[in-house]
């Protein structure tokens, strides 16, 4: 199927469909809780294209934790079921009892995907600042696979760039393209071409990638790799994109 990455907009021109990227989602309220904003955070999890909001559905996942100062706590029993961009998805009111950095994590089951004839596995991950601390900014948890950030996932202006290190099975992978995809939240942003929707850049040698974003909100950046095994669909055996899914809030400047 592909060795480090096939966008879907690439599987469009081929078979003369139109298809974009898929994105596991975990969008907190806020990525920087300050003592004046309460103490919690509210998340949505979804799985989507987000540039578009073109909801799918998002089946009870296989896991989902917050990792803080080095502890992981299991969160999977916690969800609230809600619609999410029309589709179902889960939400999740989170206490914040103390400051640093806290790391949410989802493993979703596996996806059917007809238009790429494979299944999806899209580890997602998000990272929000407690009370003006950003202590473990750069938490690697050691999933599957995951985008480590080289760059503090919080408190970026519009225009700064992001750099991220991404990893299959806790290894570097060397030249993997990543997708990035804009959260397009009230559809104000519009493209001259659809081939813009799905950015994609290469990492270098060391599986290190860089970005830097043209406007403020939610960005999202994906690295897929196809695993060794497979899932049998209807007596065949299929193929599995693996995701290392990371989302990035930017500020916006002019505030």
């Amino acid at each position: 199927m592909k060795t480090t990455l096939t966008t879907t907009l690439a599987v469009a021109a081929l078979t003369g469909t139109t298809a974009f990227a898929h994105y596991g989602m975990i969008i907190p309220n806020d990525p920087m809780i300050s003592q004046e904003d309460g103490r919690s955070v509210q998340l949505t999890m979804s799985f989507s294209h987000p540039f578009e909001l073109n909801g799918m559905v998002l089946d009870a996942p296989v896991a989902f934790s917050v990792t803080h100062d080095g502890e992981t706590t299991d969160l999977l029993g916690d969800l609230v079921s809600a619609d999410v961009m029309d589709q179902p998805g889960y939400t999740l009111d989170y206490p914040l009892g103390r400051p640093g950095t806290y790391v949410f994590a989802m493993e979703p089951q596996p996806y059917w995907e007809p238009a790429e004839d494979s299944y999806i596995v899209h580890y997602t991950k998000t990272y929000v600042s407690a009370f003006d601390d950003d202590e473990g900014w750069d938490t690697e948890l050691g999933l599957r696979t995951e985008i480590v950030p080289l760059s503090k996932p919080f408190g970026l202006w519009e225009g700064n760039v992001f750099q991220g290190i991404v990893k299959l099975e806790g290894e570097p992978v060397p030249y993997a393209e990543v997708e990035v995809e804009y959260y397009n939240e009230d559809l104000t942003a519009t493209v001259p071409s659809e081939l813009m929707i799905t950015q994609t850049v290469k990492a270098d040698e060391n599986g290190v990638f860089t970005y830097a974003t043209p406007t403020d909100g939610w960005w999202g950046f994906a690295a897929l790799n196809t695993a060794p095994e497979t899932i049998a669909f209807e007596g065949e055996e299929k193929a599995v994109e693996l995701g290392a899914v990371i989302w990035v809030h930017f500020e916006d400047w002019a505030e």
